[in-house]
């Protein structure tokens, strides 16, 4: 699927519904290893960006997306309305990352 296909938005400009898959997700669980605990440490004592802990949160997100549209286009969609991200500690340490979007097939007006 099209990135270009996915948006926050309610409508996609341009298209028109065919038909409304419904509620389609992407989820991972993601953990800090001690290494790079350790280096967020340091930094934090720094302040600013905790570049360590910004590049886990996008891997995740960015992962999280990737199977959102496998499973959108698993269901036959060709794009994704209403797009949100959503991310919970399960654990000390352990987050789970959740895209979700309704998955619809659209067509070009």
């Amino acid at each position: 699927m099209d990135k270009s296909m996915v948006t926050t938005a309610f409508a996609l400009d341009g298209y028109r519904v065919v038909r409304n898959i419904g509620v389609v997700r992407g989820i991972t669980v993601r953990s800090r290893n001690a290494i790079a605990s350790i280096g967020a440490n340091i930094q934090s004592l720094f302040g600013g960006n905790i570049s360590l802990y910004t590049e886990l949160c996008e891997t995740a997100r960015e992962e999280a997306f990737y199977l959102l549209l496998q499973h959108a286009e698993a269901s036959g969609a060709n794009a994704i309305i209403g797009m949100r991200y959503d991310a919970n500690e399960v654990a000390p340490g352990i987050t789970e990352v959740l895209a979700y979007g309704t998955a619809l097939v659209v067509e070009k007006i």
